[in-house]
């Protein structure tokens, strides 16, 4: 006679309960099976509630886990339910479908229909957030021209916001922090005393660190691998790096591990988020990967004495970078990351573009305005500085608004096999408020500031030619969203797309 089982619904609570605890602790379904003693296809019906788990295999499952079985059960009152469909609880258009919480739970027990839902659906986040935006934009241009027939009024900042990846994201939240985290400079300042590391840290400096931490280094082959240079398995406790990196990547990858460790195991990532939501799924793992590269940074090259050598060089990031044995990159980004109130640093901003002018890194604590997509000005020096790859360009940047800024960029390149076509080639920009340009080493060959000779003194730009409100820029890609495109087939500017005002095309029509 078999024996009796409990309800369906409880089975799948704990299945889903056993799975969720899997995951956190980094193992795999073949690798939890094998240590339960059982097929990985049997562990699969058990996580999807389609088998009952016996008391045995669930306490030996529970201890592998290091979870009490009193919090298990008691959670079981909970209906589980998948993350990434959790968050989908409180939109509007679930509460229009008619979908709870205990319909969601059920697929649960189905992760890849799970993560398909919770995709197409943040993509139909991301396309209506998108119409809204415009929607907004096109009614605030209304309000402004039936404003401009009575009284004025402000019509704020009306940029659109295509494409809002989950990129972006993370670069907003890095943003509203200011690209500074103390709790992450104390972490780094703690392993820098706890390993006694120098002011030059080594990658040998590095794996004795990590191997406190239990993490053991194994040479991982790119030829076996592709592309992959890192990979680490916490459970395991294992990091494989290629034998092909240089002792600066290979310290920042060392660092960035350690950053990962800390994260997890000290709650660090708890402390810095908080009750933050993000609107991407995604964003919430790119943040953390964001954090440990800050760590990294961080460790590699301390506050204290990066902050001192800063302003002692001028904010020079090539003798920065030599002397902390990091590449320019590095350097450049961690300027970004001066804001402790009681040692701040000069306000940077900081842009990554290759050479079809995509934006790949970005933070702006100078006020400037970055595009997350349509393409940025073209007159940016760091698009310009391609035409003088062997140069640092400068040069000073005045913006419709009048608001001005001193920038400077040069080339970074990595050929693979003697080719920069097969390798990475990049502009690293770097730039500051015009009236503090003589903080940096960079202006020194440039003439002082002066905003009654911005006109001779700067290059006129924007932020992008979607948005930007210059009527006479030779260099403009396309119509601007500000003005009425109105091609007149008897009048030409020196640029097709330079908007084409009233006083100039009907002066003398008939």
């Amino acid at each position: 006679m078999p024996e009796s089982s409990p309800a369906p619904d409880l089975n799948s609570r704990v299945g889903a309960r056993l799975r969720e605890l899997r995951l956190e602790r980094g193992l795999t379904q073949s690798d939890f099976a094998r240590r339960l003693a059982i097929s990985p296809a049997y562990l699969s019906l058990i996580e999807k509630g389609r088998r009952t788990v016996q008391l045995p295999l669930l306490w030996k499952a529970l201890e592998l886990l290091d979870e009490e079985p009193e919090p298990f059960m008691r959670r079981l009152g909970d209906e589980p339910v998948e993350h990434s469909l959790a968050q989908l609880l409180d939109e509007p258009l679930l509460r229009s479908l008619d979908l709870d919480r205990d319909a969601l739970s059920a697929l649960s027990a189905e992760p890849q229909a799970a993560s398909t839902i919770a995709a197409l659906f943040n993509l139909y986040k991301n396309a209506r957030g998108q119409l809204d935006t415009l929607l907004q934009h096109l009614s605030r241009e209304e309000a402004g021209r039936k404003a401009r027939a009575g009284a004025p009024e402000e019509l704020g900042d009306a940029t659109l916001r295509f494409d809002y990846s989950p990129l972006d994201e993370v670069a907003d939240f890095v943003q509203s922090r200011q690209n500074y985290f103390a709790v992450l400079e104390d972490a780094a300042l703690s392993v820098r005393v706890d390993n006694g590391l120098g002011s030059r840290v080594t990658s040998v400096e590095l794996e004795r660190a990590l191997a406190a931490l239990g993490v053991r280094i194994e040479p991982l082959a790119v030829a076996r691998t592709g592309s992959v240079i890192r990979r680490y398995d916490p459970a395991a406790g294992v990091l494989g790096l290629a034998d092909t990196l240089s002792e600066g990547r290979r310290k920042f990858d060392l660092a960035h591990i350690v950053g990962l460790r800390l994260l997890e195991e000290r709650g660090l990532l708890s402390d810095i988020l908080g009750q933050y939501r993000g609107r991407h799924v995604e964003a919430p793992r790119l943040i953390k990967v964001h954090l440990a590269n800050y760590f990294a940074g961080a460790l590699l090259m301390p506050y204290e004495s990066f902050f001192r050598d800063a302003q002692t060089s001028r904010y020079d990031v090539e003798r920065l970078s030599r002397v902390y044995e990091m590449s320019y990159e590095a350097a450049a980004h961690r300027l970004t990351n001066l804001s402790d109130p009681k040692r701040r640093g000069v306000p940077m901003h900081f842009l990554r573009v290759d050479v079809a002018g995509n934006i790949s890194k970005r933070y702006a604590a100078t006020g400037l305005v970055v595009p997350s997509a349509l393409g940025s000005c073209p007159k940016w020096v760091v698009h310009t500085t391609f035409l003088t790859p062997s140069q640092i360009t400068k040069q000073f940047s005045v913006m419709p608004d009048s608001t001005a800024f001193f920038c400077f960029a040069r080339i970074s390149s990595h050929p693979v096999r003697g080719s920069l076509v097969k390798g990475t080639v990049y502009s690293i920009g770097l730039g500051t408020r015009a009236e503090d340009a003589h903080h940096l080493a960079y202006a020194e060959d440039q003439p002082a500031w002066d905003k009654d000779r911005a006109e001779r003194i700067g290059v006129p730009v924007g932020v992008t030619c979607r948005f930007c409100e210059r009527t006479d820029c030779n260099q403009r890609a396309a119509p601007s969203y500000k003005f009425a495109f109105n091609p007149d087939e008897y009048v030409k500017k020196d640029n097709f797309f330079s908007p084409l005002l009233e006083s100039e095309g009907r002066r003398g029509r008939h």
